[in-house]
């Protein structure tokens, strides 16, 4: 089933090293330009080491970038301005809700607006625990994300830590039963 991305889990999933997880739960990954911009291009001027993994993903070819039609992107620049979400985020929404794919997303104004729409949502937290359920990662895995970007970058709170950490445990349980 593929499925529209924006930056956020991009970015997540290269710095756990765990971009490939894409690949094995979803098969294809498609992203508008300017994502890739900010993933890619601007990232490795910046000598991101994370940039480089998600340039491999789209050399491999499981991670594409869709071409945006200039009507999909004047109805992104509308949608900005009226949800007060950046351009890429209103078009790479846009993309999803015309090919009907679920969404990729860390943002939360944004996760709020694809529910609107009817689509389905993933962030970081539920790819990881996904790959957990389908036995692809290890719970020591979400543990160690947990850490590089819960506590490192990203600020999670210790409540959200908790939570993904419990769920966590009720996979890892569920899975040593079958």
């Amino acid at each position: 089933m593929p499925v529209v991305s924006d930056s956020g889990p991009l970015i997540h999933l290269a710095q756990t090293n765990q971009i490939s997880l894409l690949k094995r739960i979803f098969g294809r990954v498609l992203i508008v330009p300017p994502v890739k911009r900010e993933v890619v291009d601007e990232d490795i001027r910046r000598s991101h080491p994370d940039a480089r993994l998600v340039a491999e993903a789209l050399a491999e070819g499981y991670i594409s970038v869709h071409r945006t039609s200039g009507r999909l992107t004047s109805r992104a620049l509308k949608l900005a301005k009226q949800e007060n979400v950046s351009e890429s985020d209103a078009l790479t929404l846009l993309l999803a809700k015309t090919l009907r794919k679920p969404l990729l997303t860390d943002e939360k104004v944004l996760s709020m607006l694809v529910k609107m729409y009817s689509l389905g949502v993933w962030n970081t937290w539920t790819i990881l625990l996904e790959a957990l359920r389908r036995s692809l990662i290890e719970k020591s895995e979400i543990q160690k994300a947990i850490y590089e970007l819960g506590e490192k970058r990203h600020k999670l709170s210790s409540g959200d830590a908790k939570q993904i950490l419990d769920a966590a445990d009720r996979i890892a349980a569920k899975n040593s039963k079958q």
